[in-house]
């Protein structure tokens, strides 16, 4: 069985979820749909000072096969997990006990919320996006479900109101208060291209990423804590940063203007202020850098990020340090970086093709020299947004 425009890996992940299908609910699933994971190449800390991301969707992914049904009954069955739950679209609520359905209710809450009629399915999901690593394996469940809920029920559904429908059911219904950014690019991406969004108006713009790179993703294997507190404290800092500015949020400011005013803040949030107004001006660069394929200025401003982050935002860790200094050691890459909320996670790593070979054994060997911890490292290429890959 083949599927429309899909790797090797994309392909064996959509036959798993058909056969699952075949053996759960009998015959075969109408469509299959797929949904990539993300990572933001730079722009970090930048989403709640209507600042601006620069993430890319990657080839790991979230694969849904369903068939409607002639009731209002939502069927599903979690490959992974082995895991099945029910809802009625007409008696929608949270389930306790299988928290992880939380995200299809969500989205189907969010689509009937906006006025949108839906059919009921069966529905297989499974995936190969690396879970509680930063790579949005929650957003592409919700992005994929969106798709398949607006297929089978042939919903006029855009892909920004599929993002932002995606975004509310996660605030609302699941109970996570993430920003845009997720959502939009799994719901918009284009293969070999980064999104600049803007977080204020939630413009965007495709930005190609030259060919001859990878992307290539290390997860430190520190899970990540401090992070809803020390996420809190930093937004606020943000926010008083931006109050004794007299701008409605950092991104009004200038770093010329920073720099002729930054006496005027408190010392904290002088450097809280620094990294914002200084990570915006990043992502704009980057953007120009990537126009005229100078991947050398990309590297160059991933790694300045990194620096940021770990100095003035303070949101790195000794893991990501050195996950990210052994990075920087290696022959072959551009630029290396922390990337996601920070006290852990994963770093991204912008790396020749000819070198990611050597990178990925060099690197995990440094870095479990320093930490002890053995890291998993992916490499990645910009993907396509969500997809159909096979309708009946």
């Amino acid at each position: 069985m083949t599927f429309a425009d899909a790797d090797p890996r994309l392909q064996g992940l959509a036959t798993r979820v058909t056969d699952a299908f075949a053996r759960e609910f009998g015959g075969d699933a109408t469509i299959v749909v797929a949904a990539p994971g993300r990572v933001n190449l730079i722009g970090e800390h930048t989403d709640y000072s209507d600042g601006f991301v620069l993430p890319a969707a990657i080839d790991r992914h979230i694969v849904i096969a369903a068939r409607p049904r002639a009731d209002r009954t939502v069927q599903l069955y979690a490959a992974d997990m082995r895991e099945s739950a029910q809802f009625d679209l007409d008696d929608l609520r949270p389930d306790t006990n299988r928290r992880w359905s939380n995200y299809e209710r969500g989205v189907a809450w969010a689509l009937q919320g906006a006025g949108y009629t839906l059919q009921g399915m069966d529905a297989v999901v499974a995936g190969d996006v690396p879970v509680a690593s930063g790579l949005s394996s929650s957003a592409a469940i919700e992005v994929a479900t969106a798709f398949t809920f607006q297929t089978l029920s042939d919903l006029d559904l855009d892909g920004v109101e599929r993002a932002l429908l995606c975004q509310k059911a996660e605030n609302e219904f699941v109970g996570m208060r993430c920003g845009i950014m997720d959502q939009y690019i799994i719901s918009l991406g284009r293969r070999d291209h980064a999104l600049l969004i803007d977080c204020r108006s939630l413009d965007y713009e495709l930005v190609p990423v030259p060919a001859g790179v990878s992307l290539v993703i290390c997860d430190t294997q520190k899970r990540r804590g401090l992070v809803d507190s020390e996420y809190n404290t930093r937004r606020n800092e943000c926010e008083a940063g931006a109050r004794a500015l007299g701008v409605p949020a950092l991104r009004d400011v200038s770093v010329a203007t920073f720099e002729a005013r930054q006496d005027e803040l408190a010392p904290v949030t002088r450097k809280r202020c620094r990294h914002v107004i200084t990570e915006n001006q990043r992502v704009l660069d980057a953007v120009d850098a990537l126009g005229r394929d100078d991947l050398q200025r990309f590297g160059e401003l991933m790694n300045a990020s990194h620096v940021s982050l770990r100095d003035d935002y303070e949101v790195s860790c000794a893991e990501l340090d050195a996950m990210v200094e052994a990075a920087w050691r290696q022959p072959g890459v551009l630029g290396a970086r922390m990337t996601g909320a920070g006290f852990g996670g994963c770093t991204v790593n912008l790396v020749q093709d000819e070198a990611t070979e050597a990178f990925q054994h060099s690197v995990a060997r440094e870095y479990t020299d320093a930490t002890g911890l053995e890291p998993r490292i992916y490499v990645c290429a910009a993907e396509d947004g969500v997809r159909l890959l096979r309708r009946a």
